[in-house]
């Protein structure tokens, strides 16, 4: 069994990490956590920053309530600032922060004020050190992260095919293109560790398709491989039909119900996963509460659908599916970015 406790070779991980973030001594930088967060990697953070000399403080807020009936995982959309002037304030003054909140900023409704303020953000997910310690940031993976950004910013139409039945196009001339390499150097941007994944999130109504979920493939929101097919039809962008022998298919409906929310049912962002490092077979080692399964997000060659909130399409909602597929073929107006599970670029 893993122990949650300080170590320096995890300290010196995270050390490693907010070096490759550019943090320097005498900097100004802000622990932001929560009173769920994962405590061994508040004080890690704190520790690292510590050593590289910066000048540390720890912004912490209590966890909300919940607000609805529905257990909420791994939406990248902490809520626990909710909406507090002076914590957006601490937060949009710092020049680094390590946000070790539970859900993350990625997505939050305060992040756009703090980046306003020339902070640069790492978002430390919320896994058991022993998974950022393997999945150090690799300055490699971040030319061919940019790379894949790139060729998506400069793309019309994405297209998904398997041999499980997946056939899916979607049309990205208006969708914004990300790439995060699990570091972040200027001010003002955002970026989770681990990280190695290529994405966008899609403009309204122009997801169209089937989605096939073959058996190995992953439901991150429950954190469990799948075990039978699940199909899904997609129709400008939203999940009208699913069907599927056995229990994969019936708690994928009965979550989505569940939320009594039409946009639950959206894309939220598609891309593809980049790094070497990370494996699809990670989540088969830890424990449920040691592992939130930023790895499985990101492990190279995977195609990566996501339901929920999207911006873009000025959706907002807290369900949310991450859901990785393995052995996708993507293309980029015709040209193969992942063939058949890996990458082709």
């Amino acid at each position: 069994m893993l122990v949650e406790q300080v170590e320096g070779k995890w300290i010196e991980a995270f050390a490693e990490t907010f070096r490759l973030c550019g943090v320097t001594e005498g900097e100004t930088a802000a622990v932001l956590s929560e009173s769920q967060s994962r405590p061994v990697n508040v004080q890690l953070a704190d520790l690292a920053l510590q050593r590289l000399g910066a000048r540390v403080f720890h912004l912490r807020l209590t966890t909300p309530r919940q607000t609805v009936a529905v257990p909420v995982r791994s939406t990248g959309a902490s809520d626990a600032i909710d909406g507090l002037e002076p914590a957006v304030a601490a937060l949009a003054g710092s020049s680094f922060v390590a946000d070790c909140t539970v859900e993350g900023l990625l997505h939050a409704a305060e992040l756009g004020a703090i980046l306003d303020g020339g902070a640069r953000i790492l978002m430390v997910s919320n896994e058991h050190p022993e998974i950022l310690e393997r999945l150090l940031p690799d300055p490699a993976l971040k030319i061919r992260v940019q790379q894949g950004a790139a060729m998506l910013e400069q793309a019309d139409e994405m297209r998904v095919t398997s041999a499980a039945g997946t056939d899916l196009t979607i049309d990205v001339s208006h969708a914004p293109a990300a790439g995060s390499w699990g570091c972040t150097d200027g001010a003002g941007t955002i970026a989770h560790w681990p990280g190695g994944l290529c994405l966008c999130f899609p403009a309204a109504g122009t997801v169209n398709g089937t989605l096939v979920l073959d058996a190995g493939d992953v439901n991150l929101t429950f954190k469990r491989y799948l075990a039978s097919p699940v199909r899904m039809r997609i129709t400008d962008d939203y999940i009208t039909d699913i069907s599927g022998d056995g229990v994969d298919a019936a708690l994928t409906s009965s979550y989505l119900a569940a939320w009594d929310d039409p946009d639950a049912y959206a894309v939220s962002h598609v891309g593809w996963g980049m790094n070497p490092l990370a494996r699809w077979d990670a989540m088969t080692m830890y424990d449920r509460t040691q592992f939130n399964g930023t790895e499985l997000r990101a492990f190279a060659g995977s195609f990566l659908y996501s339901t929920g909130a999207n911006e873009t399409a000025g959706r907002h909602t807290l369900g949310h599916f991450d859901l990785p597929m393995r052995n996708c073929t993507v293309t980029l107006d015709g040209t193969p970015v992942v063939s058949a599970g890996t990458v082709a670029f």
